[in-house]
């Protein structure tokens, strides 16, 4: 009876372990989730203030990105009205004040997404701190039971 309770410390131990890289996965996926809805956010934030800028400015030169950090020079024509992505690969026109709400709702979005996700982060957090411990006592203990 004596020589079993090492190894039903060592089959939990396993178990914990387990739960320990599991949970690791999760956060790991949940931080990179969090991170790419960041940067859609960022993006939205840099429309908003590029819609801004060349409001009423028809006629104004910019520069256009064509791709591998290269840019033409182009002039402006229209900026009352955007052609925005609505997704599913479709674009759509719409004024600026159009274009504004989609943004604000677009931002909301993910900024409750990111909210959500957070929270689940910080749950798996918790139950990775409570396992964690638990680990390494079985660890000390089967180690000193080896000794």
């Amino acid at each position: 009876m004596e020589e079993q309770q090492p190894s039903d410390d060592q089959q939990r131990l396993e178990e914990i372990i387990n739960q320990l890289n599991f949970y690791q996965g999760q956060a790991e996926l949940i931080q990179n989730q969090i991170e790419a809805m960041r940067s859609s956010l960022a993006e939205l934030e840099i429309l908003e203030d590029t819609l801004e800028a060349v409001k009423g400015k028809d006629g104004a030169e910019t520069l256009v990105p064509v791709g591998a950090g290269s840019f033409i020079k182009a002039q402006l024509k229209d900026t009352d009205e955007v052609i925005m992505s609505i997704g599913a690969g479709i674009a759509m026109k719409k004024t600026l004040k159009d274009a504004r709400e989609t943004i604000d709702e677009q931002k909301k979005e993910l900024e409750d997404a990111i909210g959500k996700l957070s929270e689940n982060l910080k749950k798996i957090t918790e139950i990775i701190l409570k396992l964690s411990p638990q680990a390494e006592e079985l660890y000390q203990k089967i180690r000193g039971s080896e000794g």
